[in-house]
């Protein structure tokens, strides 16, 4: 069962809207991350801002999507009128609803690497001096580096099975917002397409299984080992 030049496009955009998912949601997702290891008033609810996506159907999360991003949303309006960017049927918009998914995982990886961040260290800087900009660039960043690895990891790697919602706020367009899931879904609706189908979900499940070993890897070096977890 080989692979066809129609498998690859698909996998490259699969692989372009998880990159472009990640990048976009690490600096929220490194603010939350950090504020989440601290103790402070308005943590908790914090926390549940955080995991909503987790608790809602995908499909619920695509729709607030339309909602804020949709061409009459107020977002996606401004961004339209601004910058002439539509986020709908297009690989950003596709990007931006993996990203909404994956934001929880990514934000218990990096909360994980910076509650593992050695505090006597931290302490020892502080005695020296060191201001809170110093503190956390040379030292409580750097300390977290696995935790953020992981989080960049597991984010990509949960991206690439993300179905539900992308394809209600980004819709299943060949070439710009179809990826493996929405393919193999495709594939499906058709009469002759079980061979086609089957095809593309080894390649998803040779993904899915990869990301699986490099996230536990690097989970077990973390001492948290964190697992994606995926619900479409």
């Amino acid at each position: 069962m080989p692979v066809t030049p129609y498998d690859v496009q698909i996998i490259l955009l699969t692989f372009e809207v998880a990159a472009l998912a990640v990048v976009s949601v690490l600096p929220f997702a490194l603010v939350a991350g950090w504020a989440l290891s601290k103790r402070f008033r308005g943590r908790f609810l914090l926390n549940a801002l955080v995991n909503l996506p987790l608790a809602l159907p995908p499909v619920v999360t695509g729709w607030l999507l339309i909602v804020l991003c949709g061409a009459q949303g107020p977002v996606g309006s401004w961004l339209q009128a601004r910058f002439g960017l539509a986020l709908t049927f297009s690989t950003p918009g596709a990007a931006l609803a993996c990203a909404a998914m994956v934001y929880p995982l990514m934000v218990h990886a990096i909360r994980a690497g910076f509650e593992a961040a050695n505090r006597d260290l931290l302490a020892a800087a502080c005695s020296l001096g060191a201001g809170p900009m110093d503190q956390f660039f040379a030292l409580t960043l750097p300390l977290a580096g696995p935790g953020i690895v992981l989080a960049i990891v597991t984010g990509f790697t949960a991206s690439l099975g993300e179905f539900g919602a992308v394809i209600t706020f980004a819709a299943n367009v060949p070439g710009q917002t179809q990826t493996l899931p929405l393919a193999i879904y495709a594939a499906l609706q058709t009469q002759d397409g079980a061979t086609e189908a089957a095809r593309l979900s080894l390649c998803a499940a040779a993904l899915a299984l990869l990301g699986w070993l490099i996230t536990g890897f690097l989970g077990h070096r973390l001492g948290r080992p964190i697992r994606p977890q995926v619900r479409n």
